[in-house]
């Protein structure tokens, strides 16, 4: 509910420009990010992952009521900031959930799956955002989150985590074996070269991914109303949690590269289009494209990094990854706010799209793991 409408309530009613936009988001990214690559080293050195997850759902559950005290936007931003602080505690053992419960054979699917049930409940928080926002106001709506947020928390309690213990086995002098307790060791250091070498394509991918903020910014630029704004976030979410599992399944058979290097082309064409676009229908066309881009790469980046990674190190490579990816997102949203605001939406989908260029090149480098 809250994520599509803060744009809107930013440049709306708050009177903020694509630059401070491209600030709120980008900072909460980044404060996010920052906190993965630690949750997710201290889960795997203490080989739990629920307690990361219970509180940093809580943490986020409680600061989104916050928004609805915001009368000028460095408050918005504090609130973000806040929320995504719950973000990073939690997102790298989440993943590492998934990779710890299902098989190698699955794992894209896994990701997929999870991802999609991510992606209705956005759809159905947009569509309570655009049903409630006529009748309740943007400042009850962000009260009114707190509710679903409760939920996700109770949610947790039912979910049933394997306590790993890493056990090495000792043959002693009279040929009998022994059994003892090993600590893991864990380290960045230890991440294999190749898996390295994708973090970095990915971060150079993202430092261009304007998102779907300054989608809606265009769609806001071309006069469409916040309801039917609103819509096309709905449509973007909607394209995404439908092609996601299939997406999984793809990469599971045919590899994740295959998959990932199709997702950035269609990325590559939304930006085009969206330096062209002048009307409704074809929007929707764009965010529906940009739906299934997000569908392709969300969840195979996930399953991509498993697939490289030592089995200790599972929420250590994904927080890796996703603060390298949210630690590029301040400068991308500060760089792509600068480019609306002194030379037009469509320098922002350029800069974009020759990123995204880059990132491709970058990414045939990575070798395939066996």
């Amino acid at each position: 509910m809250v994520f599509p409408l803060v744009p809107l309530y930013l440049t709306g009613v708050l009177g903020a420009s694509a630059y401070v936009v491209g600030i709120v988001e980008g900072a909460a990214e980044t404060t996010a990010s920052l906190l993965k690559v630690v949750s997710g080293y201290w889960s795997d050195k203490i080989r739990r992952r629920k307690p990361f997850v219970l509180f940093g759902y809580t943490f986020s559950a409680l600061s989104k009521p916050l928004m609805a005290f915001a009368t000028f936007w460095p408050f918005v931003l504090g609130v973000r900031v806040l929320d995504r602080i719950g973000k990073g505690l939690r997102d790298a053992p989440r993943d590492a959930i998934v990779a710890d419960d299902v098989d190698q054979s699955i794992r894209g699917k896994a990701y997929g799956f999870q991802r999609s049930l991510d992606g209705l409940g956005s759809i159905l928080g947009a569509v309570l955002a655009v049903i409630l926002l006529p009748i309740l106001g943007y400042t009850k709506i962000f009260l009114f989150a707190f509710l679903p947020g409760i939920l996700a928390i109770v949610t947790i309690f039912f979910i049933k985590e394997k306590r790993r213990e890493a056990v090495t086995s000792t043959v002693n002098t009279d040929g009998s074996q022994t059994s003892e307790k090993k600590i893991p060791r864990v380290s960045l250091k230890m991440l294999p070269n190749n898996l390295k070498l994708f973090i970095f394509v990915s971060a150079i991918f993202a430092l261009g991914n304007f998102g779907y903020a300054f989608m809606m910014l265009k769609a806001k630029a071309l006069g469409i109303s916040d309801h039917y704004t609103i819509l096309l976030y709905v449509l973007y979410f909607g394209v995404y949690t439908l092609f996601t599992i299939p997406a999984g399944i793809l990469s599971d058979k045919f590899g994740r590269k295959p998959l990932l290097i199709i997702g950035y082309i269609f990325f590559i064409l939304t930006s085009i289009g969206l330096i062209f676009v002048n009307n409704f229908i074809w929007l929707m066309v764009l965010f529906g494209l940009y739906g299934v881009f997000f569908a392709m790469t969300d969840g195979n980046q996930r399953a991509f990094i498993i697939d490289m990674c030592p089995k200790d190190l599972k929420a250590t490579a994904l927080g890796t990854f996703q603060t390298a990816i949210g630690v590029t997102a301040l400068p991308g949203g500060f760089i792509a706010g600068i480019l609306w605001d002194k030379m037009g939406s469509s320098a922002t989908f350029i800069y974009g799209g020759v990123l995204t260029a880059i990132a491709i090149g970058l990414l045939l480098l990575v070798k395939k793991q066996k």
